[in-house]
This record gives C-alpha cells, sequence and structure tokens, in this order.
C-alpha cells in the first residue's frame, strides 16, 4: 500500500514557476512508477507527466513538453513537478499517481495509488 499526499500548489502569475511535491509511504516506492495528473473544472483528469521507477525515462503531455520537468528522489520517497512559464490555462487540481509496475504510460487507468490533489492557479 502507497499513500501519497501533495503538496506546493498555489496563485501564480503566467510566466511563472512552481514546484510541486508528492510524498509517499510504503516501503516499496523506489520500485513504483509514477505520476502527474490535473483536472481542471468540468473536464476529465488528464495526463502531465510520467517516470519510471528509477528516474531514468519520463514522459510529458505535448502541452506541458518543455516547461514541466518531472523527478524523484527514492530516498526521500518524493516526487517533484517543477513548472516553469506557465500559462493560464495550466490552472487545475494536480495529483500525483503510483503503480506497482515500473514503467507505466500515461493512461490513468494504470495507476492504482492517488493523492488528494494540490490546486494550482494560473492569473493572466
Amino acid at each position: 500500500q502507497v499513500q501519497l499526499v501533495e503538496s506546493g500548489g498555489g496563485l501564480v502569475q503566467a510566466g511563472g514557476s512552481l514546484r510541486l511535491t508528492c510524498a509517499a509511504s510504503g516501503r516499496t516506492f523506489s520500485t513504483y512508477a509514477m505520476g502527474w495528473f490535473r483536472q481542471a473544472p468540468g473536464k476529465e483528469r488528464e495526463f502531465v507527466a510520467r517516470i519510471n521507477w528509477s528516474g531514468s525515462i519520463t514522459g510529458y503531455a505535448d502541452s506541458v513538453k518543455g516547461r514541466f520537468t518531472i523527478s524523484r528522489d527514492n530516498a526521500k520517497i518524493t516526487m517533484y513537478l517543477q513548472m516553469n512559464s506557465l500559462k493560464v490555462e495550466d490552472t487545475a487540481a494536480y495529483y500525483c499517481a503510483a503503480t506497482p509496475f515500473g514503467y507505466a504510460d500515461g493512461d490513468r487507468s494504470n495507476y492504482a495509488y492517488w493523492g488528494q490533489g494540490t490546486q494550482v492557479t494560473v492569473s493572466s
């Protein structure tokens, strides 16, 4: 069992930066693939970024590629999402997710564990 807690959301102006943190519990965290998803009001939850168990393989949605960076520190049992050059359309609740498989794609159905989310609001 893995429990996930996100933090780091907030209000930021367009062009600004935020770093989200996902703190995990559970001794098997280092073997799990992880991901970030987001959900804006009235929209479906969508894939943002993913990272394999070791951090050597990452993937991004086209909408955030070149602006967001996903990383993890298995020693600290923590995952991060560095978000730069934020846009108004990045406004959403951001969720971290984990899967017992060491590698995962962007399909949210492949992720078994979810955090409660942290709100990111980007103003113009």
